[in-house]
C-alpha cells in the first residue's frame, strides 16, 4: 500500500482526515462527512508497513508500550499531517489530520476582527477552545502568523507535534517539540520565562502542571495563547477551575480573572456550496467579566456576551445568524448548533425574517436530501 498515494488523494480532494483500519478500505472526511473508499480493504502487513515506514524511530519504542503515540510526517509536493498512531483489536490504525503549510490568514479563514485585537494584546493569557477538528490549531497558527507579520517579539511555541511552520518576520520564532526538543510541556514550561519570550504558544493545556504554568508566564507579562477541548466561554472558565483542588481554586479564580484576556470557541458547520465555515463565540475579558470570575458566577458570562457587540464579543447564535443571513449556512444546520432551535427562530424572525420562509427553506433542504 502506497500511503503517500492516499495523502495525495486527501489533497486532491480537499479531505480534512484520513482513516486507515486492517478489515477496511482507507476512509477520508470531506467538508465533515466520512466517506468510505472503493479501494480494496487493508491487511495486517499493510498496516505494519506503513507504521514501520511512518513512526520515528524515537517514538517506536513507545508506540510499542504506550500503544498509541502522535508525531508529524512530511511528504513532499503533497504536504504535512498530523498522525496518531494506536492499536485496535491487537491490529494498529492510523489517523491523518491534514494540516497547513501556506500562510494562514485571520480574514481569509472567516474569523471576525477582534481575534487580531485579542493577538495584539501584550501580555496575558488568550484561548481557544472547541471540539477536536473545530479549526483550534489554524486559528492559532493565523494569530502567531498575524503576530510574527505586525510587532516585533519573541515567538516560543510547545508544540505536540509541531503541525504548522512559521518562518522569521518581526519576529524570532523558536517552535519546540514534546518529544524532540523537550520531554513534555511541563518541562518546557518550567524554562520558558528564561527565555526572554514575549509570545508563548502552548499546543495544549491538558493538565494542573500545565494550566499553572501557562497563568504564571501570563502573570509576569508574556502574551500566552493556548487550547483547551471545551464548547463555550463559561465551560472553559470552569474547566480551567476545576483542573484544581478545592483549596487552591479562590486562588485560581484570582490569578484567572487577573490574567485572561479572552476566549474564542469554535464549532464548525457545513457551508452552503461545499466546504465548512466558523461559528465562533467570543468572550473580551472586560471589568465586568472579572468581577464575575471574581465572585464565582460564571453563569452569567452568556448574558455579558451577548450585550458585549461593543467590544467585539459575540455568542454562537449571534454569529449562526450572521452566518445564516449572509447565505453561507443553511437553517437546518443552523438550528441544529443553536442553544435553542425555539429561540433561534424566535432571533431570525425578531430580524425580520417571517415564518413561512423558514419553513419553506426547512423543507427544501428537507427535499433536497
Amino acid at each position: 500500500m502506497d500511503v503517500k498515494q492516499l495523502l495525495k488523494l486527501m489533497v486532491d480532494t480537499g479531505a480534512s482526515d484520513l482513516h486507515i483500519k486492517v478489515g477496511g478500505p482507507p476512509s477520508i472526511r470531506v467538508s465533515g462527512v466520512l466517506e468510505i473508499s472503493d479501494q480494496p480493504p487493508l491487511t495486517v502487513e499493510d498496516l505494519s508497513e506503513v507504521a514501520a515506514e511512518l513512526i520515528p524511530d524515537r517514538l517506536k519504542a513507545q508506540f510499542e508500550a504506550k500503544s498509541e503515540v502522535d508525531f508529524a510526517f512530511s511528504v513532499a509536493d503533497v504536504g504535512r499531517f498530523r498522525v496518531n498512531a494506536f492499536h485496535e483489536r491487537g491490529n494498529i490504525g492510523l489517523a491523518f489530520r491534514r494540516v497547513s503549510v501556506k500562510e494562514l490568514d485571520v480574514d481569509t479563514l472567516g474569523l471576525p476582527p477582534v481575534v487580531k485585537t485579542l493577538a495584539d494584546e501584550p501580555r496575558g493569557l488568550v484561548l481557544v477552545t472547541g471540539t477536536a477538528g473545530s479549526g483550534k490549531t489554524t486559528t492559532l497558527a493565523a494569530m502567531i502568523s498575524h503576530i510574527n507579520h505586525c510587532r516585533k517579539g519573541h515567538i516560543i511555541t510547545i508544540e505536540d507535534p509541531i503541525e504548522v511552520l512559521h518562518v522569521d518576520d518581526q519576529c524570532v520564532v523558536h517552535q519546540r517539540e514534546i518529544g524532540i526538543d523537550t520531554n513534555s510541556y511541563a518541562d518546557a514550561l518550567k524554562h520558558v520565562v528564561r527565555q526572554d519570550p514575549d509570545i508563548v504558544l502552548i499546543g495544549e493545556m491538558r493538565d494542573t502542571e500545565t494550566v499553572q504554568a501557562a497563568l504564571s508566564a501570563a502573570q509576569v507579562g508574556s502574551l500566552v495563547l493556548s487550547t483547551l477541548h471545551t464548547v463555550d466561554a463559561g465551560e472553559t472558565v470552569n474547566r480551567i477551575i476545576d483542573f484544581f483542588p478545592p483549596h487552591q481554586q479562590r486562588q485560581i479564580q484570582i490569578m484567572l480573572a487577573s490574567t485572561l484576556k479572552g476566549i474564542i470557541s469554535m464549532r464548525l458547520l457545513p457551508k452552503v456550496g461545499g466546504g465548512l465555515v466558523p461559528a465562533i463565540e467570543v468572550l473580551v475579558v472586560t471589568a465586568m467579566v472579572r468581577e464575575l470570575i471574581n465572585e464565582n458566577k460564571i453563569w452569567k458570562i452568556k448574558e455579558v456576551i451577548e450585550q458585549g457587540e461593543y467590544y467585539g464579543m459575540q455568542s454562537f447564535d449571534q454569529s449562526l445568524i450572521d452566518l445564516y443571513q449572509s447565505g453561507q449556512i443553511g437553517l437546518e444546520d443552523a438550528l441544529a448548533m443553536s442553544a435553542n432551535a425555539h429561540d433561534f427562530k424566535l432571533k431570525i424572525r425578531q430580524l425580520g425574517i417571517s415564518e413561512p420562509s423558514i419553513r419553506e427553506e426547512a423543507c427544501t433542504s428537507l427535499t433536497s436530501e
